[in-house]
């Protein structure tokens, strides 16, 4: 169900204003999932914390993926976007994204959202909420008009958390080409 914001509008001129429903509500990306989570820009240090929710929750071990992202994310790019959130003391989520300037001929600003992650221990608590609206809300400060990301389809879990958040299948495919 969409939230509706009243807009006051008269219907003729010297006409008393009445309030019109029709308009969807601004976005506001869940700000009381962000209130109730501490979120914090993520860290060099936070490394072995996000392996570790990544491993126990994949069940590998991908430091050096991890390691990799982390350095493009702090070190390749002038805006540090990618989140933490802290619960009892400790790293329990991350967010791990970045802004496009322009690609692929486009110069409108975009992010892209890389890795999700919550300890197993702390899902179903409004973590990815969190760490998801507090994203969105510090990339439309930065006026990006729009965030990509991609998914694995049989990832039901994660598509139906996105979808909720709004997302919707992009125009665009995505082509690979396995060679062996």
């Amino acid at each position: 169900m969409t939230r509706k914001s009243p807009l006051i509008v008269p219907e003729r001129v010297g006409d008393d204003p009445e309030a019109d429903y029709s308009l969807p509500m601004p976005a506001d990306y869940g700000p009381l999932a962000r209130d109730l989570i501490p979120i914090r820009s993520l860290q060099p240090h936070d490394l072995p914390a996000i392996a570790a929710i990544d491993r126990a929750s994949t069940g590998r071990n991908r430091s050096a993926y991890f390691q990799r992202k982390l350095d493009e994310v702090l070190n390749d790019s002038d805006v540090r976007i990618s989140l933490v959130a802290e619960l009892d003391g400790r790293a329990v989520g991350y967010i791990m994204a970045r802004v496009n300037l322009g690609e692929f001929g486009r110069s409108e600003p975009s992010a892209e959202m890389d890795t999700l992650g919550v300890d197993p221990d702390y899902q179903g608590r409004g973590v990815a909420r969190a760490l998801l609206s507090q994203l969105l809300a510090n990339l439309a400060t930065l006026r990006v008009d729009k965030v990509l990301t991609e998914v694995d389809w049989s990832n039901t879990e994660l598509v139906a958390f996105l979808t909720t958040s709004g997302f919707r299948p992009s125009a665009r495919l995505a082509f690979d080409l396995r060679l062996d």
